[in-house]
Parts: structure tokens; C-alpha cells; sequence
């Protein structure tokens, strides 16, 4: 292979390298907004007035815990509502209002779980760009270098170095913030998680003194 002619389309290449570097960090700063976004319209982490409904049920007080679980906006009272819907359907059969809540448990946790495949994507396609990046680079220095007949100017190699080092940086750098924002947002998801188990167990059986969230 003649390294001549193949750094005629490496310019190219490495521009589109970079517009893809940067189509990645959009996308992931676009998730990310949106998931923030997201998380608070449907009250992810709200639990006080969980709580709130909580009492009111276990307290006797079921008009009022369904008032508010149906005013509420956040994950937990919504659930709890459903709960509570199968338990005053068919009190003696609480394994149906547990099926309920889990049914609207998934709905609630498959939509938190929107597009947090796309984060991923990022923090694996971000390195493998910066590496096309690093070996387009060295081609390109390699090609400078093959077509020198004397001494080498280090200004010959400077323009495939600059390429291999910087999309290998930038590769990295997007892939470590995507990493750690998609674990923040999974932290999230994850102690949601906990909190609708323990809510629906808590609606159904009772819960221990000193068991509300805090």
C-alpha cells in the first residue's frame, strides 16, 4: 500500500472523526438535560409525601391517602395509589394489590430507564473514535515521514501527532463524564427502586416504627 495516496483522503477522514467526537458529546449533554428534565416532572426522589400517604392508610384513613396519592406528583404516590386501589377492590386478597403496584412500578421504572442506553453507547463509542482517531493520526505521520528524501522536519510529523493525541483526549474525556453522569442518573433509578419495594410492602403489611424516609 502507497501511503502517498492514502493520506489524500486522510483529511477528510479526520474531520469526520472529529464531527463525530462532537455529535457524541451533543447527544450525551442532550440525554442528560433531558433525563434531569425528566426525573423532576415525574417526582423521582420525592418520598415526603409518600410518607404522608403512608400514614394516612396504615392510620385508618383511606379516603384521605387516596386523596393524596392522586394529587401527588411523584413516583411513590402513584404506585401507592395503585396499591391501594387493589386493596379496597379485594381486601382479602392483598397478592392482587401487590401485582398492581408492581405493574405500575414497571411502567414508572421503564420510563426512568428511557434512553439511558444512549449514555451508554457514548461511554463505549467515545474511546473506539479516539482510537480510529489515534491510527488515522500515526497513518498520517508515517505517510509524512515516508515521503521525506533527507532530514525530517518535526513540522512533517506535528499535524498526525496533533490528530492521534487529540481525538485519543477528547475520545476519553467524554467517555469519563458520560460514565459518571450514567451511573448518577442509574444511582437514581436504582434507590427509586428500593423506595417503591419498600413502599408497596409497607402499604400492604405495615411498616416498622421509625420506617419513613427521612
Amino acid at each position: 500500500m502507497n501511503f502517498s495516496t492514502l493520506s489524500l483522503g486522510l483529511p477528510a477522514v479526520t474531520v469526520a472523526v472529529f464531527a463525530a467526537l462532537a455529535l457524541l458529546s451533543v447527544l450525551a449533554l442532550t440525554v442528560t438535560i433531558f433525563k434531569i428534565l425528566q426525573f423532576r416532572r415525574i417526582g423521582v426522589g420525592k418520598g415526603r409525601l409518600a410518607d404522608q400517604v403512608l400514614d394516612d392508610w396504615l392510620n385508618g384513613r383511606p379516603d384521605e391517602a387516596m386523596r393524596k396519592a392522586g394529587q401527588g406528583d411523584g413516583v411513590l404516590p402513584r404506585v401507592l395509589q395503585a396499591v391501594m386501589s387493589g386493596l379496597r377492590a379485594r381486601p382479602n386478597d392483598p397478592d392482587y394489590a401487590e401485582e398492581l403496584g408492581r405493574q405500575s412500578a414497571l411502567v414508572e421504572l421503564s420510563s426512568m430507564a428511557a434512553r439511558m442506553r444512549l449514555l451508554e453507547s457514548v461511554v463505549q463509542a467515545a474511546p473506539m473514535l479516539g482510537l480510529l482517531g489515534t491510527v488515522i493520526g500515526m497513518i498520517d505521520a508515517f505517510s509524512a515521514l515516508s515521503q521525506s528524501t533527507g532530514a525530517i522536519d518535526p513540522a512533517q510529523l506535528a499535524g498526525g501527532i496533533w490528530t492521534a493525541l487529540t481525538t485519543t483526549a477528547i475520545g476519553l474525556a467524554i467517555a469519563l463524564v458520560t460514565y459518571f453522569v450514567a451511573n448518577w442518573l442509574e444511582s437514581r433509578i436504582d434507590a427509586e427502586r428500593q423506595d417503591i419495594e419498600m413502599a408497596i410492602s409497607a402499604a400492604i403489611h405495615g411498616r416498622v416504627a421509625g420506617g419513613g424516609r427521612r
